[in-house]
């Protein structure tokens, strides 16, 4: 199988999945794509790389969350406002339960998010997380213990409310 095809198939097998990982981290469906897109770009690019790695789509997660807060950071530093307080459009397919936690992952530090939706959403071992976001295994079981905390709390005082 020649590189375009091998980097075909791994688009097919996992645009979707990373397009949803993605939105759930930043809250946009047009970002989220755009982040996809350009990891598929950067796959073709250093398709030796891409090629040689256990698990491309982890390697695509791991590209388009360096996207993604690049586009942070240069949205915070011209604009100066916080990525939450732009308005974003939503699909229209979600569920009411849907929009909640998605609100209150929004709500979450972007580190905290970051692993809760490598973790649940692409269904990646911990130590495969580390190495994606350079840290240690002991701080992504830190980070996702807060986030899991954080979100029953606010997922119950919701309820109850």
């Amino acid at each position: 199988m020649d590189d375009e095809q091998f980097v075909a198939e791994a688009f097919h097998a996992s645009y979707r999945r990373l397009v949803g990982q993605m939105f759930v981290l930043c809250g946009d469906l047009g970002t989220a794509e755009d982040v996809v897109q350009e990891a598929f770009v950067r796959a073709l690019d250093h398709v030796r790389s891409f090629r040689r790695t256990d698990n491309p789509e982890a390697w695509l997660s791991r590209v388009a969350i360096n996207l993604q807060r690049s586009r942070w950071r240069r949205m915070k530093r011209y604009a100066g406002l916080e990525p939450r307080l732009v308005e974003r459009p939503v699909p229209d397919d979600l569920s009411a339960e849907s929009l909640d936690l998605m609100k209150e992952l929004a709500a979450l530090p972007a580190a905290q998010r970051e692993v809760v939706v490598l973790h649940h959403l692409a269904d990646l071992p911990v130590h495969e997380i580390a190495a994606i976001l350079g840290v240690s295994v002991g701080t992504v079981k830190s980070r996702l213990s807060r986030a899991r905390l954080a979100l029953a709390h606010a997922l119950d005082e919701e309820r109850h409310a």
